[in-house]
């Protein structure tokens, strides 16, 4: 075809002029195939600065830029955008990956439609394709989508258009037994990620307004048809341009299986401490305030524990000897526990018992308490004393008696005294005396622990077997005894 005889191109100055500043790529195309015009918009989305680093045409525009689906298939050749707009096509929101032979760094996500702008005879003479860079948009629902996937945290995301579900990660499959296929696109009607929510009713109203669910208790339905409890929360967010909720999980299954077993345990707890033989009470940590007492406790001291809830046993002059009362709550405030603490006790009528008290810290119902229990030991001791009585009366001369036996009745009578032999002191073993001249030096358990390099629990028992062998029962008591017997000489 000659000069004289070839078409004439339009005059498209105007046009040009028009779309040069837009912010969308323009990219014109003649129908003879000929790439004709860009603006700089669609130059740099494409990562060149000339119109003929495009293509002078068509042909050369698929040598140069290769084009894929997000799925990662490859365009054939009639699928370019450029060669469907030149077949007469109109199209809208095409999205492909666009890469450069020539620059392996090289990759932008096009989103691209086609217009086809006839003249006044209707006849096609510019083909446009408008071209938007999408790049970031997709970067970021890539960086979502693989967060979304290797969160751990149970989660799955509900298009609100028509409430299905259109995500869904790993975490909330090996919660509920789901396979993926079970949840995606299914309703939420299906899947009932609310079922026996608090307010369920609130829940879904929020749903359907695209407002935010505040985290609530609900029961989730697994795929085996057993319930599992959970707090259940959900968030409006855009995913491609679409509204959706995501719903993200807390599974309460462990807590609540310890809920009840905790439920469980301390009503058993509370039967055996009711109908308990032997006087006890629960008191709260600091200042010994009296949470309760049981039956057998009323029966002893006469305190009804309606009476002195909320009381400490200071509070209604429970404990009648006050340095002792001092020593038991320096050992209770360290957290550690008593055993068979010598305590003479006043009942409500003034009556002084004689009791051993053991203690032990306790934690009920997430507040941290002291169990006490309390062995009356009044009569016991009337009848040691009584026996002794009657022995120094029967024999007055009790000169034929052995060492042994009048060192015995002097400890039954007065826990504490001595001969001042070291006789006694023989029957120690080398660690017991060590621990016996440290607690008459007035070191206490840490400071010998401490000292000997031993544990606390360790020096505990020495102490303990170290009481058993000298007949007392409280320090004060093993101090005088050591020193009786000239152990701080040692």
């Amino acid at each position: 075809m000659d000069a004289t005889t070839a078409k004439p191109r339009a005059d498209r100055r105007q046009l040009q002029q028009i779309i040069a500043g837009l912010a969308e790529g323009i990219v014109l195309v003649d129908p003879d195939r000929s790439i004709v015009w860009a603006n700089e918009t669609a130059l740099a989305i494409h990562g060149v600065e000339q119109l003929a680093d495009l293509g002078a045409d068509a042909t050369q525009y698929r040598k140069k830029f290769v084009l894929k689906y997000r799925n990662n298939h490859g365009l054939k050749a009639k699928q370019y955008p450029i060669e469907r707009v030149l077949a007469g096509q109109l199209f809208r929101d095409v999205i492909v990956e666009v890469t450069r032979p020539d620059d392996d760094e090289f990759c932008r996500v096009h989103q691209i439609r086609s217009l086809i702008l006839t003249n006044a005879a209707g006849v096609g003479e510019s083909l446009v394709l408008v071209i938007q860079d999408v790049t970031d948009r997709f970067n970021a629902e890539d960086r979502f989508e693989k967060a979304f996937n290797a969160n751990p945290a149970p989660a799955l995301i509900c298009r609100l258009s028509d409430l299905r579900y259109i995500k869904v990660n790993q975490g909330f499959l090996d919660m509920t037994g789901y396979d993926r296929d079970a949840v995606i696109d299914r309703s939420i009607y299906e899947v009932d990620v609310l079922e026996k929510a608090e307010d369920r009713e609130q829940a879904i109203e929020c749903l359907h307004d695209g407002r935010t669910i505040p985290q609530r208790e609900a029961v989730l339905r697994l795929a085996n048809g057993d319930g599992k409890f959970v707090i259940v929360a959900g968030q409006p967010l855009e995913v491609g341009e679409e509204s959706c909720m995501l719903f993200t999980f807390i599974d309460l299954e462990a807590r609540k299986k310890a809920e009840i077993s905790l439920g469980q345990s301390e009503e058993r707890f509370s039967k055996a401490f009711r109908l308990a033989p032997v006087p006890m009470m629960v008191c709260a940590q600091p200042g010994l305030r009296i949470v309760e007492a049981n039956t057998a406790f009323t029966t002893v001291t006469g305190y009804a524990a309606e009476d002195i809830r909320g009381k400490s046993a200071a509070d209604i002059g429970l404990w009648k000897d006050a340095a002792a009362h001092r020593e038991l709550r320096a050992t209770l405030d360290a957290h550690d526990n008593v055993r068979d603490f010598e305590m003479p006790l006043r009942t409500r009528e003034g009556a002084a018992i004689d009791c051993l008290l053991s203690a032990e810290p306790v934690v009920i119902q997430g507040e941290a308490c002291i169990l006490c229990v309390i062995q009356d030991i009044t009569e016991r001791k009337r009848s040691e004393m009584d026996l002794v009585a009657a022995i120094e009366a029967v024999m007055k001369d009790t000169s034929w008696f052995s060492r042994t036996v009048m060192e015995k009745l002097a400890q039954v009578r007065h826990p504490g005294a001595g001969s001042g032999t070291r006789g006694e002191l023989g029957e120690l073993t080398p660690r017991e005396k060590e621990v016996l001249i440290l607690i008459c030096k007035g070191h206490s358990d840490a400071d010998i622990a401490a000292i000997l390099k031993l544990s606390r629990h360790t020096v505990r028992n020495h102490v303990a077997t170290l009481y058993g062998k000298i007949g007392v029962n409280r320090r004060s008591a093993a101090v005088v005894w050591g020193r009786e017997r000239g152990v701080v000489s040692y």
